[in-house]
């Protein structure tokens, strides 16, 4: 019913055959596999890791390594700022989502999981009309190809420079509602990751249930809250100066009851384990061992 996978940003030192080695011998049926640009640098943590360079794509030989390791690509990653303030960054970052989107049709892969993009600086009005303005060209192009867009909900701000709406529109319910006004196209869907709901103080299960029809794919990753800290700086900071990413079953999402309504709604595909988890970024070997670690805690509700 659910098929376990984890996002390959982490294993960001494997090449794509390396990482399905990886994934099949650790009983892994899937991986998000990462698609970033390999001419545009990216410091930001986890950014700019490219398993598949589509703009060199081999076809027969991805399919021939996914063939050998048994384990399918659930998705195609690429996460930057489609809606950037500097036009020029904005339009290079849609560019490649086209061609991300397009990757993924020759290879029959089924989602292309991304961000909406923000302006930082302008409120969510303003934003929804940069998203009616320069979203309906990208759904297109994935209607053409029969290929589902998976909207991360990460608000992307975890730095000064992100302050105060941070990078990305697809925050909360209300505004994906807006988004699937001005869309309304369902090949235009979530990457549903409880997570980024808990340090907004919101319900993380309770969309699973209003948006079933829009789960395209399934980001399992967790935080700690820290209310002492909360209590302190207020929900104006900087969200990390109240929060950490943990590994599953080692923060604040309630897992049984989210695993609880993916089968009442029904969801059938991948959920796929990001690590971004700072406590196990150590060594190579730390790495690994979050992977399995999460693996090990999410067992309990996977055949």
């Amino acid at each position: 019913m659910l098929h376990l996978g984890f996002v390959s940003a982490i294993l960001a030192d494997y090449d794509l055959e390396h990482v399905l080695q990886f994934a099949s011998e650790q009983r892994f049926k899937c991986v998000e596999v990462m698609c970033w640009p390999t001419d545009h640098a990216d410091a930001r943590r986890y950014a700019g890791v490219s398993h598949i360079d589509v703009d060199n794509l081999d076809v027969k030989h991805i399919q021939l390594l996914t063939q050998k390791y048994g384990v399918y690509i659930s998705g195609l990653g690429y996460y930057p700022n489609p809606l950037d303030p500097n036009p020029e960054k904005a339009a290079y970052f849609r560019e490649h989502i086209k061609k991300v989107i397009r990757a993924a049709a020759k290879l029959n892969v089924p989602v292309v999981n991304t961000f909406i993009g923000r302006n930082p600086s302008l409120n969510i009005t303003e934003n929804l009309k940069l998203f009616a303005a320069h979203w309906p060209e990208i759904v297109k192009v994935a209607e053409e190809n029969n290929v589902k867009i998976g909207i991360e909900n990460c608000p992307m701000w975890f730095t000064n420079d992100e302050w105060p709406g941070g990078k990305n529109l697809a925050t909360t319910p209300a505004i994906w509602d807006r988004m699937f006004e001005i869309i309304p196209s369902r090949i235009l869907g979530l990457n549903y990751d409880p997570s980024h709901l808990i340090f907004q103080i919101m319900d993380e299960v309770r969309p699973i249930y209003d948006y079933k029809d829009r789960l395209h794919h399934i980001h399992l990753k967790d935080v700690k809250l820290y209310r002492d800290k909360l209590n302190r700086v207020g929900i104006m900071a900087n969200p990390l100066e109240y929060h950490s990413p943990k590994l599953p079953g080692l923060g604040d999402v309630r897992w049984r009851e989210f695993f609880t309504a993916l089968t009442d709604v029904r969801y059938r595909g991948p959920v796929c384990i990001e690590v971004e988890d700072k406590a196990y970024e150590g060594s190579p070997e730390d790495v690994q061992t979050a992977i399995l670690t999460a693996r090990n805690y999410l067992s309990q509700f996977l055949a």
